[in-house]
């Protein structure tokens, strides 16, 4: 197995509810409305009670894809506002992402399985997130959690699955929604909410799973 080396692309601005996006990624189409989120949030207890009753596919899907502990591929990064970024992303787990941005952006996000850095080379600005404290870390988690007090909506249809997740006292009014293919598991996409209500997209492509990395991938230097 090949260790791969990521090295920095160039660099680009990136506002908090862009990096709650980037912390979130894979290829299917599609933007979620957010009047369809903020009903899903007004009755999350009804629906995660109902998800409890019937988790079937959705755990199934929840452990196939846990059980996914390396993957690389392309992303396209879908803003609030509409405006698209592209690049290569890096996952193993538990905790640890990395995105390089495609030119003429100057950013990269990552994050060690600790804390989340966000790197903007045209600012000359380093920001950094505790991991737990926002989406990413369900994404990111070694398993899953589809316990009621995460689980905000479960939609199952022939082609796609939808799994809400949420936790009001850690990440306020925030969600990650992940969408799986219904037949092979397979990650398509994730949206993150913000409590402004502002959507962020993340689709992925080309992705390649049980890949290995090497350990600069996701290191922060913390030095600087």
């Amino acid at each position: 197995m090949t260790k791969i080396d990521a090295q920095p692309f160039n660099r680009l601005s990136l506002t908090r509810r862009h990096f709650l996006g980037a912390t979130v990624a894979v290829g299917a189409a599609g933007a979620l409305p957010v009047s369809a989120f903020a009903q899903a949030q007004a009755q999350a207890p009804a629906q995660a009670a109902a998800a409890n009753l019937n988790p079937g596919i959705a755990q199934a899907i929840a452990d196939h894809f846990s059980s996914i502990k390396t993957m690389k591929g392309g992303f396209l990064q879908i803003g609030p506002r509409g405006d698209q970024m592209s690049g290569s992303f890096f996952i193993q787990r538990p905790g640890k992402m990395r995105f390089n941005y495609d030119p003429p952006s100057r950013m990269r996000v990552i994050c060690d399985g600790n804390n989340v850095q966000v790197i903007n080379d045209q600012t000359q600005t380093r920001n950094m997130y505790q991991l737990s404290k926002t989406p990413l870390s369900l994404l990111l988690a070694n398993k899953i959690d589809l316990s009621a007090d995460m689980v905000r909506d479960v939609d199952s249809k022939p082609d796609l699955t939808k799994i809400t997740l949420g936790n009001r006292t850690v990440f306020g009014d925030s969600t990650i929604t992940m969408i799986f293919d219904s037949k092979s598991y397979d990650l398509r996409q994730w949206t993150v909410i913000d409590p402004q209500g502002k959507t962020t997209d993340v689709i992925i492509n080309n992705v390649k799973t049980n890949v290995a990395f090497d350990d600069s991938v996701f290191r922060i230097d913390y030095t600087r």
